[in-house]
């Protein structure tokens, strides 16, 4: 029966992509929603379950082709029936949306100031343009945007800031419903706190209706009313927060809890440290020091490294500006990492955490400082000399979809490395690939071999990165985010995957991460890093449990804590 007095609601929707309909059936299988106004709905699910297809159908955002039956109202009436004049407004005026991936949201070539200026004046044509400004600057600086960065562009930000902005743009037309689809995937504890704190104040204030799609638990269960948990293309429970995560009634329900609670429990990493240096008798720590007896000198050092960017925005303002304003990204960074160590790089989005490791890797030279690997000093070599070394310095990035070239098969993406080394032939290449792709839970990995990326669910493109960084079995692999994206029991299993490897390949982890509890559960030692710089550094259990510096306290309090609700 329909609830044309709902502010939205979704009633028996199935969605169907025509390339996979004889193969996987539907993505969306006959799902039944309801969301009224101020209320705030989580819908969670691993990773290709369906919680982005929904919502992209729900907009009518999915291509023509795609197969789509059932019925969404918004205010009691149909969206599926709206002309394109409505749909227009309905899009930006009544739903807000934010994407998991901003860059899909952001043109390269406008500036972030352009974005607004677009936006607010394509729905408030009588807007002049100072008002719109004076609007856009405002909501900017609620998500933590400063007005200086008015004239840069998309590319000029970090993954976490880009996030930022999409959202700003979501809330610059106070609309009646945020669709919001993974939208603190790159954004650091404090700074996702403030966000929801801000879209929970809209709410309340404004009648705003929140639909959170997310893979974050702890997340739902601190900023939602009720939960919807999707499995298999079905919602297959649904109920208050409080009643679900306390009396979850689904087999797949209480595994994502279980999941969730592993990650987060205390005797996470910080247990798991400790016992793999006595459990077994020191298993962990003797593998460390069978490695370093080989060499006992580190394996990365890297020494007052630093990278600033001016932002004066043409050459003759850089050439006459007196004044210069300079964002120092990494300002003055020393540390070390040892062979078979995996440290841990915490801190806000923004802070020069994934700028800190392109200039490790030399794919942005930096500014000052030197870096050495395996005793070499790397930023004094040619870019010939360079490339040699990152056969054993690979990097998982943020955000898969950028790094994975939409023309190439799964397979080829993940071949290239051993190609361009001229470690295998293509007989070879193929074989190994194969196994990798098993190896990272894409099975079987000869369907998925010969996929395109457009065709994986986020999770599953992050997974074809993670393959593509081993394929070469490097010593030395930095993770920037590598599971950021990934529903609590995926990121499980590809922690776990990525554990194994490392004991089976010695391999060594920069892992930069948001993400405290992934933290705690994976690293042995914790930097944490703030405003270009590393404020605090040392093993995990003593940053937990014994937090020297006040940023890094701040940090620990803003982290959601799924125990706290559960």
């Amino acid at each position: 029966m329909t609830n044309d007095y709902s502010l939205f609601s979704v009633e028996n929707l199935r969605v169907a992509y025509p390339q996979r309909r004889g193969q996987s059936g539907w993505a969306v299988d006959g799902v039944s929603l309801t969301l009224e106004a101020g209320e705030k709905l989580g819908l969670v699910g691993e990773s290709g379950c369906g919680k982005s297809t929904l919502g992209r159908a729900a907009m009518r955002l999915l291509p023509d082709s795609t197969l789509i039956e059932g019925r969404v109202g918004f205010a009691g009436e149909s969206v599926f029936e709206m002309n394109a004049s409505r749909l227009r407004r309905f899009r930006g005026e009544a739903v807000g949306l934010i994407f998991q991936d901003p860059m899909t949201r952001l043109d390269p070539l406008m500036t972030v100031g352009e974005h607004c200026i677009e936006t607010l004046q394509a729905h408030i044509p009588n807007l002049d343009r100072k008002q719109a400004k004076k609007r856009a600057i405002e909501i900017l600086e609620a998500v933590k945007i400063p007005a200086s960065r008015w004239s840069q562009f998309p590319h000029e930000f970090s993954g976490g800031m880009r996030q930022r902005v999409a959202i700003a743009l979501a809330l610059l037309l106070d609309p009646k419903l945020i669709v919001a689809d993974e939208p603190t995937t790159s954004l650091d504890v404090t700074v996702a706190a403030q966000i929801l704190q801000e879209l929970t104040r809209l709410c309340a204030e404004r009648g705003t209706a929140i639909l959170l799609i997310s893979h974050d638990l702890a997340m739902v269960a601190e900023y939602c009313d009720r939960i919807a948990v999707m499995y298999g293309g079905k919602v297959v429970e649904t109920g208050p927060v409080l009643d679900v995560f306390e009396r979850p009634q689904h087999e797949y329900t209480r595994s994502l809890l279980k999941a969730a609670l592993h990650i987060q429990k205390e005797e996470g990493r910080g247990q798991k440290e400790e016992g793999r240096g006595q459990k077994e008798e020191g298993r962990g720590e003797r593998e460390n020091y069978q490695v370093q007896s080989q060499s006992n000198s580190p394996l990365l050092t890297v020494t007052n490294l630093q990278q600033h960017y001016s932002l004066e925005s043409n050459l003759l303002d850089q050439l006459f500006s007196r004044n210069r304003q300079v964002i120092k990204a990494v300002d003055g960074v020393s540390l070390e990492l040892e062979r078979g160590e995996i440290l841990g790089l915490v801190g806000e989005s923004g802070c020069g955490k994934s700028t800190l490791s392109r200039s490790i890797l030399q794919l942005i030279p930096p500014t000052g400082g030197k870096v050495e690997f395996q005793g070499i000093d790397i930023t004094a070599l040619g870019r010939d000399a360079v490339r040699k070394h990152r056969r054993q310095m690979q990097m998982i990035f943020q955000d898969p979809h950028a790094c994975l070239n939409p023309m190439m098969t799964v397979g080829q993406s993940i071949a290239d490395p051993l190609f361009i080394h001229k470690l295998a032939n293509a007989e070879e290449a193929k074989k190994q690939v194969i196994q990798m792709l098993e190896r990272v839970g894409l099975t079987p990995g000869e369907d998925f071999f010969r996929r395109y990326p457009g065709e994986l669910s986020g999770g599953q493109q992050q997974r074809v990165s993670i393959a593509r960084a081993l394929i070469t079995r490097p010593q030395l692999i930095i993770c920037d985010e590598p599971v950021s994206m990934l529903d609590a029991s995926v990121q499980t299993q590809v922690l776990e995957l990525m554990l194994e490897l490392k004991q089976e390949f010695n391999l060594t982890y920069l892992f930069i991460t948001h993400d405290l509890w992934v933290a705690r559960f994976f690293c042995d030692r914790i930097a944490v890093m703030n405003a270009g710089k590393i404020v605090e550094i040392g093993k995990t259990r003593d940053i937990f449990t014994n937090p020297q510096h006040p940023y890094t306290q701040q940090l620990l309090q803003a982290a959601p804590l799924l125990a706290r609700t559960h």
